[in-house]
């Protein structure tokens, strides 16, 4: 279980981020247009993976923006916001705001996203969606990165995640 904060006031998670170099977890999440998607189906490619407790949250919204902008200029990688939006509030977010490079996904039809990856709140006012982190998958679904952000009003760290990229 981490232990981190929700706007100063003590909260936890649901276990630990998966630890680096260590094989990532699969997943089965949905994309905007309902189709379920498994970490296989991007092989190949290095996985961002930019966790969110909702994209209706200035944070959140700010972390998806900052990530489009970012992945334009790395081909070999995918950004994949995983949150527990639906797929039709996710498509709502990216048509607004001109967000084309990230890949919304949902835990709609499968919660287990955020048990296997440590990260559901457990307690507090957020007790049940997903903690705000970023985990960098490589080529080889091994992980190279994760942070579980301290606090979910700060942004990640993304100086660290383009770092452990190069």
């Amino acid at each position: 279980m981490a232990h981190i904060h929700h706007k100063g006031v003590p909260v936890s998670t649901s276990g630990q981020l998966p630890a680096i170099g260590s094989a990532a977890p699969d997943f089965l999440l949905t994309k905007t247009d309902l189709s379920d998607v498994k970490l296989k189906d991007f092989a190949g490619k290095i996985k961002v993976l930019n966790i969110t407790p909702s994209l209706d949250t200035g944070t959140c919204a700010t972390s998806a923006k900052k990530f489009n902008e970012q992945v334009a200029s790395h081909h070999e990688v995918v950004v994949l916001n995983v949150s527990d939006d639906l797929p039709f509030a996710a498509k709502r977010f990216c048509d607004e705001n001109h967000i084309d490079k990230v890949i919304t996904l949902s835990e709609m039809r499968n919660r287990e996203f955020g048990t296997t990856y440590g990260l559901r709140y457990v307690d507090g006012p957020l007790a049940g969606v997903l903690s705000r982190a970023v985990i960098v998958i490589d080529k080889n679904n091994k992980i190279i990165h994760a942070q579980q952000v301290p606090d979910s009003s700060n942004e990640p760290d993304y100086a660290a995640v383009w770092k452990a990229l190069a």
